[in-house]
């Protein structure tokens, strides 16, 4: 077995995973180790890997079923590796705003490994933001507000504007779009506080770019507290910075973080190669009882 070496990082969450080669096959008991590492640290930073698409792929099915993405069109020969390009020339970029990856599902998936394949010189990190210690951060009287409330989701304007700045020939040239109605129109519920099915802790589950309101309630009533609730989960203590080198892999987990990716690397290119494990369906501790 290969020598596994987890090192947390300072800020709200991560570890960097030393001491293993990713490209050759992992002992059931190192895939078991790296699974405590990221129940724990719930974002795992893999630096120096020399990783080909079907090797990110037989990594990554170690810990669960992969997903088709359904927006984006995967690699041809691999159609579970989505391509995540931004062009010199481009100005926006994919997953620029706080979010929580396909939360719009009724079964979101587990997490998502990205791999580094071509960064800019400068710029182009990832934040996270750690959904568990935000919520733990909170008075007892705010706990007892935000529990048991539910929150809508639905991500048509979001895949209608790709779809369009494709037609428009403003979205990127080499992530060209696809679309999926039964995704697009559905509009799934999910606990705003999820205990995590690992580790049994309660975290803020959200994505505010994703969000149409609370249950029983507006848009315009729910919009405040959704917008407070963004505020407070996305606060510097509860954030962890990823600067990326060539090579790089990313594991997070989506039951309990957000993240987003910077845009501040004008005129240079970002190439990475994205999976996403299946999931559950996220529960609260209400539901659990």
């Amino acid at each position: 077995m290969q020598e596994l070496k987890v090192t947390p990082l300072p800020g709200a969450c991560g570890a960097e995973i030393g001491g293993i080669d990713l490209a050759r096959p992992l002992a059931d008991a190192t895939i078991d180790a790296i699974r405590v590492a990221f129940v724990e640290h719930h974002v795992l930073f893999f630096r120096k890997q020399h990783l080909d698409p079907a090797q990110q792929v037989a990594f990554g099915a170690r810990f669960g079923e992969l997903e088709d993405y359904p927006f984006v069109a995967p690699l041809p020969e691999h159609p579970k590796v989505i391509p995540v390009i931004k062009e010199p020339d481009e100005n926006d970029n994919f997953g620029g705003g706080w979010h929580t990856d396909l939360i719009y599902r009724p079964v979101p998936p587990l997490g998502t490994m990205l791999y580094a394949v071509e960064v800019p010189r400068r710029g182009g990190d990832t934040l996270f933001a750690d959904g568990v210690k935000a919520w733990e951060a909170l008075s007892p009287g705010m706990q007892r507000m935000l529990e048991g409330l539910k929150v809508e989701y639905n991500v048509r304007h979001i895949a209608q504007d790709r779809i369009e700045r494709g037609r428009s020939g403003q979205a990127s040239r080499s992530m060209p779009a696809r679309r999926d109605d039964d995704v697009s129109n559905g509009s799934p519920v999910h606990p705003l506080v999820r205990t995590h099915p690992e580790s049994g802790r309660r975290g803020l589950y959200f994505s505010r770019e994703h969000t149409i309101r609370f249950a029983e309630m507006t848009p315009r009533e729910s919009r405040p507290l959704l917008d407070w609730i963004q505020s407070h989960l996305t606060q510097p203590e509860f954030v962890t910075r990823l600067h990326w080198e060539a090579g790089t892999l990313t594991f997070w987990d989506n039951r309990c973080l957000n993240h987003r990716a910077l845009n501040d690397y004008q005129g240079e290119r970002r190439h990475m190669h994205r999976i996403t494990i299946a999931g559950d369906v996220p529960r609260s501790s209400h539901s659990l009882i």
